[in-house]
Formats: C-alpha cells, sequence, structure tokens
C-alpha cells in the first residue's frame, strides 16, 4: 500500500531531493547521496521524512538532513545547517531585520498540524516567506551582512573526543580533527531555537556587531533604556510611532514598551522600554533606520541624565551678645 493510501502514514513526508544550502551541499559536483524514507523525525515538526545523508567533499564529514521539505520551505533555510537560503544568516538575524512574525507553533500538540496544514500550500520550490511588504532598511541590512561565497570550513570533521582525552592512537590516520574544543555559548546552540529564530548567540553575535559598526553601540550605563529617533515625517504622530515600532519588533510585547515621547515641533521622538535588554534589540534591528510614515529616520542611543550637583548647606551660627 503506497505510504499516502496508510492511514498511519498520511502526513509522512516523501521526497526526491533534499533542500540544501550550497555550502551543505559541497564543492564537488558528483556526490553520492544516499536516500532513506521515514529514515527519522523531523527536528521541529517530529513528522517521519526522508533522510539524505553525503560527504560534501574530501576531507570533509558526512553531513544529513535533520528537518523535513515542509518545515524547510515554511521558513525558506538548508535541511541541514537551518541557515536562510538566499542571504546565508541565522533565522533570528533574517526576521529581526524583516520584522517577520514567527507563526510557527512551537507546541508538540499544534506542529505537526501546522506542519500538515502547510503542506498542501507550499507546492513545488515555493516558500513561506513573503518579502514584498518587508521595510527596506531591513533588505539592506540584510545585504550588508549576507555571505554570498560558501563557507565550506564549515563542513570539517568533528573534533576527535579521544584526542579531548589525550587518548588519540591514530595520529594523522584520525578523520576527526586533533583541536581543543572551545567551550563558550556560541558551542551551546538547538535545533528548534536555531529554526525558531530565538536566543540564538550566533544571531545576537552577529546582531550585536553590525549595530556596533553603525554606530550604535550600547552605553556603558545600564540604565539607559532609551532610543532617539530623528528626522521623522511632519505627518508623524505618537500613535503612528508607538504603531511601527511595535510592528518592526514583534518579538516585543506592547507592555515592554514603557512610553513614546513625540517632540513635533523638532520632529524628533524618545522610545523609553522597561528592560534594558528588549532596548538592545530595537537598537540591533534598527541599525540602518527604521521607517515612519514613509520615512526612513536615523537612530541614536538616548544619553543618561545629568547628576545634579550637591546644594550647599549652609549653617547659621549664633553670636552671643
Amino acid at each position: 500500500m503506497p505510504p499516502k493510501l496508510d492511514i498511519n502514514k498520511a502526513g509522512w513526508e516523501q521526497s526526491e531531493f533534499p533542500v540544501l544550502c550550497e555550502t551543505c551541499l559541497g564543492d564537488n559536483p558528483f556526490i553520492r547521496m544516499s536516500k532513506q524514507e521515514f529514515g527519522r523525525s523531523c527536528g521541529t515538526c517530529a513528522r517521519p521524512f526522508t533522510v539524505f545523508r553525503w560527504n560534501p567533499g574530501s576531507g570533509m564529514r558526512f553531513k544529513t538532513t535533520v528537518i523535513c521539505q515542509t518545515c524547510a520551505k515554511i521558513k525558506n533555510v538548508c535541511q541541514t545547517c537551518l541557515l536562510d537560503l538566499e542571504y546565508g544568516l541565522p533565522t533570528q538575524v533574517r526576521d529581526t531585520a524583516l520584522g517577520f512574525v514567527n507563526e510557527a507553533p512551537t507546541s508538540d500538540i499544534n506542529r505537526e498540524y501546522y506542519a500538515q496544514n502547510m503542506e498542501g500550500k507550499l507546492d513545488g520550490n515555493k516558500s513561506g516567506l513573503d518579502t514584498s511588504k518587508a521595510q527596506s532598511a531591513g533588505k539592506e541590512m540584510l545585504k550588508q551582512l549576507a555571505r554570498t561565497d560558501p563557507y565550506y570550513k564549515r563542513n570539517r570533521p568533528k573534533v576527535c573526543s579521544f584526542f579531548v582525552k589525550g587518548e588519540c592512537t591514530r595520529g594523522t590516520e584520525c578523520p576527526y580533527r586533533h583541536e581543543k574544543p572551545v567551550d563558550n555559548e556560541l558551542a551551546h546552540q538547538n535545533i528548534q531555537d536555531r529554526y525558531h529564530g530565538r536566543n540564538d548567540p550566533v544571531a545576537r553575535k552577529i546582531l550585536g556587531a553590525h549595530a556596533e559598526s553603525q554606530g550604535l553601540k550600547p552605553p556603558e550605563d545600564q540604565n539607559i533604556t532609551s532610543l532617539f529617533l530623528s528626522s521623522l515625517s511632519p505627518d508623524s504622530t505618537e500613535l503612528s510611532i508607538r504603531t511601527q515600532v511595535l510592528r518592526s519588533l514583534p518579538t516585543v510585547q506592547p507592555a515592554e514598551l514603557k512610553s513614546v515621547v513625540h517632540v513635533a515641533k523638532s520632529r524628533c521622538a524618545f522610545v523609553n522600554f522597561k528592560e534594558r535588554d528588549t532596548c538592545e534589540r530595537a537598537a540591533e534591528a534598527w541599525a540602518n533606520g527604521l521607517e515612519i510614515d514613509g520615512q526612513r529616520v536615523a537612530v541614536k542611543w538616548g544619553r543618561s541624565k545629568a547628576s545634579k550637583p550637591p546644594t550647599p548647606v549652609t549653617s547659621s551660627v549664633a553670636v552671643a551678645s
């Protein structure tokens, strides 16, 4: 019985070729790729899918697909490295720059149902992302950060665990790397966070470095939780500014925005947040400016309040007559 006619396999995925980026595919034009139908469950929706395994080149490690094609098309990412297919960036960087809202559910109950519904809408090579309504400032930001050339160094073999323990006896014949692993936050990632674009240390490093290069380095004073917007449109109002601020920051809840102070005469505004971390995320997303009422405005960090000089205390002296 064909899998699609079997009630137990109706939602399982079958495919003939994986959705891969150029880096994961490798520089070898002749690749021998193994295919196993329903070889494992998808790392995001947990549905069984067709698993592909191949060696991208000489001296590289074998690579395999970790998510199904439906989930890859929904976010327009590679099935292996989970990076964006167009820009080669983590999904958190892309979604932050373009202001995309992550609509894919994360709970075990809804994610398989959502994937099955989206499978019928994504026929062929159609992507689930619509970038036509994205801001030009976000697209410009992605063009500056885009990785256009393949980074084949990412396909290197993994670090030899026996070498780390000092017990590897293979020497130069060992197929794994003889290096000391670097233990930092970039080494601790998981599929769910990378796919959904949340708490990704690699993305935060890229966004932070870009914001600093654009003159938006976070000030040392941790009490500063406001951003200064200048060159606003004459038609801008406090409501339009607040609306666009929340629209460009889909991960920020309205309660996290403390206030918006609009100075119409000077065509500027102060956006005040309750938490410093939220303010830093906003600065990273607006590194190339923010479009409000059809005009791109400049963004700068607010300044700390100047401390008032202490008031001199005058003491009266009683003079005895």
